[in-house]
């Protein structure tokens, strides 16, 4: 039998040299001091894990006496014998210490926002931060975030709920359960109380379309009514554009004179401006909005009050310097007598969607491109912003003599008769 290894001394360890090259002196268990040539001592600890020989770092002497560094070393052996790599194990503390500064949800909160928002435009990001300030953090924002339950998760959106913001409770809940898994990724909680609610837990949102009206006739009475509009030159000019270009209300009102070539009858839209994923906006082009010879007639009589070098085509009515408000169109809507549960700013594009494929029989997925969805063909391919714009020309004047015919109360088409 070899003799036993002694135990290293402290002694040893304070006087041990560099000698030109490294050396070990072993302290027993697969703990041993390295002296490197030129001096430097380190503690280390050769092991195995998973049939693999690894070696784990303890630390410098004299910085880590022997003492601590032994502690250290039966410490990494106790893990070793309950089936964990130290190594690994140290890591996530090292993980769990990097984020410990922060552990109110409020903190976890902000920083999720802060990652995530990169994806978003900054409308959507805008909406998700108040949601947070208004909602959610006067009531749980100091807590620990581990320390939340699921009672009191719940009595926060609850609260949401009694005011009748049902739609909001709900994206509440998706917010504040990417919070928590952003808290139980970093080692700051070990659950989404979130994940506990039963599907009673909060009420189901109504789901609600934009109000439209689809009935030839009665559309043909609204774009009458639009006509005998008494309001404003640059309000009745959006409300009579509003159902010749397919767009939705915000696309509309912030139209700027530049994005118009009215002698080629066209209106790109940028990118920025159009609904759609923020990745998807910074490196596409702009909607192509073919104009009918009834829109480009609007924009000429609206020039000369609001074009001229100037920026907005519906300013606002205090400044020009801002486009119209949201609400221009939908007040204008009512004080023609139709409500909200009749006629929407949105609701033309529904309109569209509904008669223009119903009565004039055009193709689905022109009109589908139109309102800027997003449309694929067989393949799974997206259509590009320029694809079927010669048929999708001729739609948009198909669609504007329709909508004379039903302003001047010509005949219905029905529903099957083709165009």
């Amino acid at each position: 039998m070899g003799r036993p290894i002694e135990k290293l001394s402290d002694t040893q360890c304070r006087t041990a040299k560099g000698k030109g090259k490294a050396y070990s002196l072993v302290d027993g268990g697969g703990l041993f001091l390295l002296v490197k040539a030129d001096g430097g001592r380190f503690w280390r600890f050769n092991y195995r894990f998973g049939g693999l020989q690894k070696t784990m770092a303890l630390g410098t002497y004299p910085e880590t006496p022997l003492a601590q560094a032994r502690k250290d070393h039966q410490a990494a052996r106790r893990l070793l014998a309950d089936g964990i790599d130290p190594m690994v194990e140290r890591k996530k503390e090292k993980l769990v210490r990097q984020f410990a500064g922060e552990t109110t949800f409020e903190g976890v909160a902000r920083e999720w926002f802060g990652l995530a928002r990169r994806e978003w435009v900054d409308a959507h990001a805008d909406r998700i931060v108040r949601r947070f300030e208004r909602d959610i953090f006067p009531w749980i924002g100091k807590r620990p975030v581990a320390d939340i339950t699921p009672q009191e998760m719940l009595a926060v959106l609850q609260r949401i709920q009694a005011r009748g913001a049902i739609e909001t409770a709900h994206r509440a809940r998706w917010d504040c359960s990417q919070v928590f898994r952003r808290a139980m990724e970093t080692g700051r909680a070990e659950k989404d109380p979130t994940q506990s609610f039963s599907s009673a837990a909060l009420e189901t949102p109504t789901t609600r379309s934009h109000a439209a009206i689809t009935d030839p006739a009665a559309f043909g009475q609204l774009l009458r009514a639009i006509d005998a509009y008494k309001g404003g030159p640059v309000v009745r000019c959006a409300l009579r554009l509003a159902p010749l270009v397919f767009l939705r209300p915000g696309e509309l009102r912030k139209a700027e004179w530049s994005e118009f070539d009215l002698d080629a009858g066209v209106w790109e839209v940028p990118a920025a401006r159009m609904k759609r994923p923020k990745a998807e906006k910074q490196i596409s082009g702009g909607h192509i909005v073919p104009l009918s010879r009834q829109s480009i007639k609007l924009l000429r009589e609206l020039e000369p009050l609001t074009g001229g070098g100037r920026r907005f085509v519906f300013p606002s009515p205090r400044t020009s310097e801002r486009p119209m408000s949201d609400g221009a169109i939908l007040a204008a809507l009512r004080s023609m007598g139709y409500p909200s549960d009749v006629a929407s700013g949105h609701g033309f594009r529904a309109t569209a969607r509904t008669l223009a494929v119903e009565r004039l029989k055009v193709p689905a997925e022109l009109v589908e491109m139109q309102l800027a969805h997003a449309v694929k063909d067989a393949n799974g391919r997206a259509y590009n912003r320029v694809q079927w714009l010669e048929e999708r020309t001729a739609m948009m004047q198909k669609w504007a003599d329709y909508l004379d015919r039903l302003r001047a109360g010509g005949a219905v088409v029905a529903i099957n008769q083709v165009a």
